[in-house]
């Protein structure tokens, strides 16, 4: 069985991160990349999870839900990831979405 225990982990910090942030950073693009980030991760687990079906977008649901959106969208794929490979992409787009969110 896959240790998801790293991608876990880096939406945790991330979200942890969001929540803590000013609403000026929110507002200056931190949230539209959490959102980002929550999109690719739930296109992610979705292919892996339905193969060949329609994927479905998750919705803007504000700035202040951005935090919690990557926790679903990540620990969601933390359950369908298959492979060590799909696994270091996950955490290193995590990563990288903080970095560009200035959190």
């Amino acid at each position: 069985m896959l240790d998801t225990t790293p991608l876990t982990r880096a939406v945790d910090h991330f979200a942890d991160r969001l929540r803590a942030a000013p609403q000026s950073r929110l507002q200056r693009g931190a949230a539209a990349e959490a959102l980002a980030l929550a999109r690719e991760l739930a296109l992610r687990a979705q292919r892996l999870e339905e193969p060949g079906s329609p994927p479905r977008e998750m919705p803007d649901a504000g700035m202040f839900a951005a935090a919690d959106q990557i926790m679903v969208a990540g620990n969601d794929l933390a359950v369908v990831l298959r492979s060590e490979g799909e696994l270091v992409e996950a955490v290193e787009l995590v990563a990288e979405a903080e970095k560009r969110a200035g959190v």
